[in-house]
């Protein structure tokens, strides 16, 4: 057996992944390690891709030519669009999956991409030679070789799990914590920390009364994640349900504060603050007097629900005592209670924007391990670093995205620039251009990107010739059609929307709030038959179109200031400049410029504690 391949990726989550499917896809011979070939693509916390921001970046990694997309809606138990009184900007897809299809996905895709190869170990250490790495050496003692590296390893480096005081080691329940990697990158000069994440109890669906709760159903019509036609939707689809703690909860709650893990000293490392604990939430939060939670199924023929909104390290009795204070609980059983988890994460401003380590060529990171939460934006970062993996080892030009391209972008410019101080988790309030970030147009922006490299395939490619030329005839044909008052008035009189005193383009009237195109067509026949001529996505190309209509103006402001500042990343100054040397710099400017070396002026803009006059430093520096 050869043990020379051009990329390794060790771990089998929803970075690695994606890291190994993207290089193996680009014609990478790749071996993908992970500890146990039944957990490839495991859902370690709820059984949930998407969500508000996320769910952008899902779509963003589909556009790409990544798995992630197809895999979810092949597992979908329920589907939402979140945010819909809001703007489109605001639109995100969630979905829940059936988490053991969403293994079998997995396992099914990895183990028939092409080039891409599976081992089950553990790797215990690097490789060196001349500042890069060469490979890795396992539990079993196998000695591999490898052009590039790309970590992703979770929360199993150094995993410590908490049950109220009682301490396991591992990286998820009944799975080994691993150690070895962290201990060799920190003696050769790689900052270092721990981070802290938890998940909540599993119930038994026979045990919950399901009448005392609030029904939540999910959404049949065409929003998916995939912009592929033929990833569809196919499992039976299931409701979650709705309830909420309430006094009596949170006394019980408080009960046990003193033998928390979080309270009482036992856990000293950096938690989420935007998916806190229910212990955190019964003290941040002290005045409120009930929490929502959710219970969501956890698969097609599973009685098994996750309790979301009740994250919790509590010793176990009191768990169950709380838990059995919620309307429809009362007689909740467990499978398993909730625990927190610690681990080793790495300063994600040792990393270039291609998530090469600044330290180790040929050296990746991503997910968990640069201090991110969340399967999506593991997901994103993993596809980024398969894809700079193969380029650095075949040659080309580094692969990165920009702030204005991609959610994607933002994640990763956040994370090389400012680092973090909790776990990273997405918003959209965190995007500066979130109206030309949709998620219903990441196609548009980022498949012509993916098929250049070599990732999204032919047909994904002649998919979105068919789609850009469709929404084309269809939104010239709107800004082009006049429509006379006698035609339409009956019409805009019954949707109470002002009637017309002469004519005007049919375009004039999707830009109307309480009108849509699908509305129009049944007023305007020769809209019906234009869109008749559409055939196939029908539906996602008319709210395209619509949505590019209404908003047209507003985009096309933003492109300009994304435009305008984006002038400032073209001028390159890593290792142009001594900061130390600059005295008219501020002392926390050159502090800071110093350690995050910025690739260039945009980026170090964007580090925190960088002032606009430091900025113009640099400009008269560089001559500008």
């Amino acid at each position: 057996m050869d043990f020379n391949y051009d990329i390794i990726v060790i771990g089998a989550g929803h970075a690695g992944n994606e890291a190994a499917c993207a290089a193996a896809n680009m014609g990478s011979k790749t071996l993908l390690i992970t500890m146990d070939m039944n957990k490839i693509g495991q859902m370690s916390c709820n059984p949930a891709v998407g969500g508000i921001a996320k769910g952008q970046i899902v779509r963003e990694i589909d556009a790409l030519g990544g798995q992630m997309g197809i895999i979810t809606d092949r597992s979908a138990i329920q589907f939402r669009m979140l945010n819909r009184s809001k703007g489109p900007a605001m639109w995100s897809p969630r979905s829940q999956s059936d988490r053991q299809e969403f293994i079998k996905q997995w396992v099914l895709t990895v183990s028939n991409t092409p080039n891409l190869y599976i081992w089950q170990d553990t790797v215990k250490q690097l490789t060196f030679e001349n500042g890069a790495v060469t490979g890795v050496i396992t539990a079993l003692g196998v000695e591999m070789k490898a052009k590039s590296v790309v970590l992703t390893a979770g929360t199993f480096l150094g995993g410590l799990m908490h049950f109220g005081k009682n301490q396991l080691s591992g990286g998820r329940v009944s799975e080994p914590a691993s150690f070895g990697i962290t201990e060799q990158l920190k003696s050769i000069g790689f900052n270092t920390d721990r981070m802290k994440t938890g998940t909540p109890c599993r119930i038994d669906g026979r045990t919950i009364d399901f009448t005392k709760m609030a029904e939540q159903i999910g959404e049949n019509d065409f929003h998916k994640f995939s912009f592929l036609e033929e990833a569809k939707r196919e499992l039976t689809q299931r409701s979650c349900w709705i309830t909420y703690t309430n006094e009596t909860t949170h006394e019980e709650l408080r009960k046990g504060l003193a033998d928390s893990p979080l309270y009482n000293g036992q856990i000293q490392s950096i938690g989420p603050r935007y998916c806190p604990s229910i212990e955190t939430k019964i003290i941040t939060f002290a005045d409120k007097l009930s929490h929502q939670l959710f219970l969501e199924p956890e698969g097609v023929d599973s009685q098994e629900y996750y309790l979301n909104g009740f994250s919790s390290s509590l010793p176990l009795q009191v768990q169950i005592d709380a838990i059995h204070t919620v309307v429809g609980l009362e007689n909740a059983q467990l499978y398993r209670p909730g625990y927190a988890i610690e681990y080793d994460f790495f300063d994600p401003t040792q990393l270039k924007h291609t998530l090469e380590t600044k330290k180790i060529k040929n050296l990746f990171f991503a997910g968990q391990i640069n201090g991110t939460t969340g399967y999506e934006e593991a997901g994103g970062q993993g596809l980024i670093a398969g894809i700079n993996a193969h380029i650095n080892c075949h040659g080309g030009t580094e692969f990165t995205l920009a702030r204005n391209e991609a959610y994607i972008g933002v994640l990763i410019d956040d994370l090389v620039t400012k680092g973090v101080d909790e776990p990273y988790r997405m918003f959209t309030s965190r995007a500066e251009y979130r109206l030309i970030l949709r998620q219903d147009d990441a196609d548009m922006r980022l498949t012509e990107k993916g098929y250049a490299i070599g990732l999204a395939t032919q047909n994904r490619h002649n998919q979105l010739q068919t789609k850009k030329e469709a929404q084309a005839i269809l939104t010239d044909f709107i800004k082009s059609e006049s429509i006379k008052p006698a035609a339409i008035n009956d019409f805009l009189a019954e949707n109470e929307s002002s009637e017309l005193k002469h004519g005007c383009k049919l375009s004039d009237l999707v830009l109307r709030p309480q009108l849509g195109i699908e509305m129009l067509a049944e007023a305007v026949p020769a809209l019906k038959t234009k869109i008749n001529e559409i055939g196939s996505r029908k539906e996602e190309i008319i709210e395209a179109t619509e949505v590019l209509l209404k908003y047209e103006g507003y985009i096309q402001r933003e492109k300009l200031i994304a435009e305008k500042l984006q002038r400032l990343e073209h001028i390159n100054i890593r290792g142009r400049i001594d900061y130390n040397s600059i005295q008219s710099l501020s002392t926390e400017a050159r502090q800071k410029l110093t350690k995050i070396d910025p690739e260039n002026i945009g980026q170090a803009s964007r580090i925190p504690g960088i002032s606009p006059s430091d900025v113009n430093i640099l400009l008269v520096l560089l001559g500008r």
